[in-house]
């Protein structure tokens, strides 16, 4: 009956067609994929042999892990399940500490109960039992209940491990959880920070479902969501150099321990394996997020802390859905930002981009540069004398054949601005705040470039960040999706780090422009942008997919390739360019995918089989 009420008011708010898509998205999420999951599973599963291997498997240099877990009334079937897949472990080398405040007050749990006196804990006769059969497993009986961070500051204060584990007190480790960390440790001994990919288990434990296959680490996305969540693996000395859990998150207690934590780390390390699994359990933010408002707080003040910490004047804001943050900058400077708009004609399109941004842009501070090439109609050359005549605008001619990176290039020569602004001139802005929210987060010292969010006129999503290697070089992420809908792990509405972004909308730092001699002119047509930002991110610099900037992009969306003489011919070539460029890229896969996500589109499906890149070979039409 929840779920229907859930779905009247939401008709009622969105309309029809939003619901739809709402209900097919759901539809796809609750039944579709998890019987995919359940194949993938039954094909990727660690078996017996290899587990028996891993046993047998001696380390040059071990590491101890300390898996801590604050305990509070758990039930004595989820706590057995948890302390038996520690016990199953093939890795030996660990300890499992049990910070146990269960004494304290009745029902509820360690985050929402009162701080109470202590007086005998229901779950001594089950715990004694554990500690008698193995000297590894350690407990502590609190005095106090603190609460989710104090009981697990506590299990941390018993650490003696090189590398600690978190656990939560009914979840549940893959047997070769350990093996995997201290495998990754061995082959990299800077690792300080490490991650895994999890899923979720059922309240009762038969049903493996909504598996979260994680990007390698992504600093923008953890701001927009706590994506690393489980398992999460930290060196000791980080917990003494920066502190335990701080109560004034609880909810989000992890997250402002990831945080910090990762600020301070030197490697991080992201192993694509699901070696995790989070139970739903009725009252957890797993199940229910609205049950938890609360959590979603202190994750915002979790991530305003951090940019306080790291000199960046931002603040986050609970965004569009409970789970995903908005960051919201506060720079005092307004630099120039010089649009460069390459245009051949469509004077209709182009009027209605310019005016898009004119009209609506809360950011003021710009100036435009339309590089003409080519162009033929009488109306196109009446409407450059209507923007001659504006102080912010210059129209300059390109004389040569159509070359996309080449017309840029001669654009950006005539900008004024500190910062670049590549636009289509088939765009319209659609929030007013787009430009300022791309310029605002280009002007961190750590970012060379942003993309945006764009649409087709029907509202479904256009471009959403790059992914390198999809469809064979690269593909956009969630075409085809419903404008409003998270899409896999809440990527589609979270400003996150990428790859690459399309020059369709795209601003760079025009430091970072020149420094990095603009686009490839070898580049014509093709993959120009593609290259560019990956040119840019060996310098050192981010590229950040901004889900808050949203343009429609009145690219026909049915277009297929040109698959034609000359085009074809030209289009293969700089396939065949991009690929021997890029090969150690492609064959490796994106850092910001997952390779148990399949590379024939970017949709974030999963792999139903081995998938190997593959040089794409075009045919005649």
């Amino acid at each position: 009956m929840n779920l229907v009420l859930k779905t009247f008011h939401y008709l009622r708010k969105n309309g029809i067609r939003d619901t739809g898509r709402k209900i097919s998205n759901w539809y796809q999420v609750h039944f579709t994929a998890e019987n995919d999951y359940k194949a993938f599973r039954r094909r990727n599963e660690t078996g017996p042999q290899e587990l028996r291997r891993q046993k047998a498997r001696r380390f040059d240099n071990p590491v101890t892990f300390s898996i801590v877990v604050p305990l509070y009334r758990t039930p004595e079937k989820f706590l057995r399940e948890l302390i038996g897949s520690v016990e199953k472990q093939t890795y030996p080398h660990w300890e499992l500490c049990l910070a146990d405040g269960s004494a304290a007050g009745a029902g509820g749990n360690a985050a929402a109960e009162p701080r109470q006196e202590c007086a005998e804990s229901p779950l001594r006769g089950i715990l004694e039992e554990y500690v008698r059969k193995d000297s590894r497993i350690r407990v502590k009986y609190l005095e106090k209940n603190e609460g989710i961070s104090g009981n697990t500051n506590a299990a941390l204060r018993m650490a003696s491990g090189d590398f600690v584990v978190l656990c939560d007190h009914d979840d549940i480790l893959a047997p070769d959880a350990l093996y995997e960390c201290a495998d990754a440790v061995e082959k990299d001994p800077d690792i300080d920070v490490l991650y895994t990919d999890e899923d979720k288990i059922s309240y009762r434990g038969d049903r493996y479902l909504e598996p979260n296959f994680k990007p390698d680490f992504n600093p923008d996305l953890l701001c927009s969501t706590n994506y690393i969540c489980h398992i999460f693996v930290f060196r000791r000395r980080l917990y003494e150099q920066c502190g335990g859990f701080r109560s004034a998150y609880d909810g989000a207690q992890d997250q402002d321990l990831i945080l910090r934590y990762t600020e301070q780390a030197g490697r991080i390390h992201h192993i694509p394996k699901v070696l995790y699994h989070w139970r739903k359990s009725l009252d957890s933010t797993a199940a229910d997020p609205e049950h938890k408002r609360y959590a979603f707080e202190n994750g915002a003040k979790a991530v305003t802390a951090h940019y306080q910490r790291i000199g960046v004047p931002a603040k986050a804001e609970i965004g569009e859905v409970l789970g995903v943050y908005r960051t919201v900058y506060s720079w005092k400077e307004q630099p120039l930002v010089s649009v460069i708009v390459p245009n051949k004609d469509h004077a209709e399109d182009l009027k209605r981009c310019i005016e898009s941004v004119e009209e609506k842009s809360v950011y003021r501070n710009f100036e435009w540069i339309i590089v003409e090439n080519n162009s033929t109609e009488e109306k196109t050359f009446s409407y450059y004398e209507e923007l001659k005549k504006k102080d912010n605008t210059r129209v300059v001619v390109w004389d040569g054949p159509f070359n996309f990176s080449a017309i840029n290039n001669f654009g950006a020569g005539f900008a004024r601005g500190t910062y670049l602004w590549l636009l289509n001139n088939d765009t319209e802005m659609i929030r007013p705040d787009s430009m300022k929210d791309m310029l605002d987060i280009c002007m961190r010292n750590d970012v060379g470039i942003v993309g945006a969010k764009l649409y087709y006129p029907d509202d479904t999503i256009q471009h959403a960040g790059v992914i390198i290697g999809a469809g064979g070089i690269a593909g956009h992420m969630f075409t085809g999706l419903g404008r409003g809908l998270a899409g896999y792990g809440l990527r589609a509405i979270c400003t996150q780090d990428l790859s690459a972004v399309t020059a369709a909308c795209m601003m760079v730092k025009k430091e970072v422009f020149d420094r990095a001699e603009g686009l490839d002119e070898k580049f014509q047509v093709a993959f120009n942008d593609i290259d560019f930002c990956l040119r840019v991110r060996k310098q050192g610099y981010l590229v950040v997919y901004d889900a808050c900037a949203e343009f429609y992009h009145f690219e026909s969306k049915s277009r297929g390739l040109d698959n034609t003489g000359e085009k074809l011919e030209r289009f293969q070539s700089e396939i065949n360019r991009f690929a021997e460029k890029w090969r150690d890229l492609l064959m490796q896969g994106d850092p910001y995918y997952n390779p148990n996500l399949s590379i024939r589109q970017a949709d974030f499906k999963l792999r139903v089989g081995e998938e190997k890149w593959e040089l794409p070979v075009l045919r005649r039409g």
